[in-house]
């Protein structure tokens, strides 16, 4: 049987949130974020603000550069949650399966939701009138036959639209994709891509799969089928949670290695608080992320079975040798072990 999978994506969900409840805002460039001041990031932005490439995870102080006019809104994560519970709540009146990815933004599998006579592309757009009903933000949806497609297709007609892809359609569909859509490849992979002169789905097409694993390692396998349409992930609305962190940036920069490590043994002990409902989970790597003053960043991992503060350090050292130049911000976080308890159920906003 042909999956029926949405991904359903929230439209700027935090500055929507906030331009909802301060209607003033409504026409003016809005970011949601910290103050340059304190060294802040952008969190969300409205479509007005990115007409000026204010973009998320932008340093604060760049953004009001590039748009003066900004209106920037602290960060009221406990509103975007409630907020975000009732929108799942919409999503689980029609279906069980119910992958979250973030706050705003999840995989629904309707494959046998007998709403709207079966109909994925009604189900879509009845989900979406919901929200904007009972929650007046919008959202945007892609219908396909599996997750990856699905999720490209959330985002081709933004804000509050919807696209379908048809099985039939398939073929057509990823040919015109550029490789930097495609699930998985990140920067490093898309420019290795590109030296090869492949820069789309059809380009990828012409090359075999021996070849793909050669440069690419098991990765290749997922290269050869996705270029072509094929993704046999499942909605899983039990995932488990893969790591956890935790990381800070400095009001001023730490100027050297001995003032990264006295922040560790702080970060070290939120980190340990944050882990407690977690200690079920067995640990199999601990990693240092380093983020310097130019905004570059790196990020470092070593094997673990129990947290270490000393390892820490240890990585912390490592980490800074790549650049020594001064440092804005300090991570921390373990990643679990893939075999994880069965019955140790997640919260969904953790």
């Amino acid at each position: 049987m042909t999956r029926k999978i949405i991904h359903i994506d929230m439209d700027c969900f935090y500055a929507a949130i906030e331009m909802r409840d301060n209607p003033i805002l409504k026409n003016k460039p809005v970011a949601v974020g910290a103050r340059a001041s304190e060294r802040g990031v952008i969190c969300s932005a409205n479509y007005q603000a990115r007409k000026f490439g204010v973009r998320s995870a932008m340093p604060t102080s760049k953004a009001i550069k590039q748009c003066p006019e900004l209106v920037l809104v602290p960060v009221n994560m406990q509103k975007y949650k409630q907020v975000s519970l009732g929108i799942f709540e919409i999503f689980r009146r029609y279906t069980d399966l119910v992958e979250p990815l973030s706050l705003d933004e999840a995989y629904l599998d309707v494959t046998h939701c007998k709403a709207h006579s079966g109909s994925a592309t009604l189900i879509a757009e009845a989900i979406r009138a919901e929200i904007e009903q009972l929650h007046q933000v919008t959202a945007s949806a892609g219908i396909a036959p599996n997750k990856f497609l699905a999720k490209v297709g959330s985002g081709w007609n933004k804000p509050n639209g919807q696209t379908v892809i048809r099985p039939n359609q398939i073929p057509e569909f990823v040919a015109k994709l550029p490789v930097e859509q495609i699930w998985g490849v990140g920067k490093k992979t898309a420019e290795r891509l590109q030296a090869m002169k492949i820069h789309s789905c059809l380009d990828l097409q012409s090359l075999s799969v021996e070849l793909l694993v050669e440069h690419f390692g098991k990765f290749g396998y997922a290269l050869f089928e996705l270029c072509r349409g094929i993704d046999h992930r499942e909605v899983e609305p039990d995932r488990q949670a893969k790591s956890r962190s935790i990381e800070n940036t400095y009001l001023q920069d730490l100027a050297d290695l001995p003032s990264c490590i006295k922040q560790l043994p702080e970060l070290f002990k939120q980190l340990k608080f944050r882990l407690q409902k977690y200690e079920n989970y067995p640990i199999s790597k601990q990693f240092v992320k380093l983020k310097f003053h130019n905004f570059s960043q790196t990020t470092i991992e070593c094997r673990a079975m129990n947290l270490s503060l000393e390892r820490y350090e240890w990585l912390c050292k490592e980490a800074y040798q790549r650049y020594r130049i001064p440092v804005r911000l300090i991570g921390l976080g373990v990643q679990f072990a893939k075999e994880v308890p069965q019955h140790i159920q997640l919260e969904l906003f953790e």
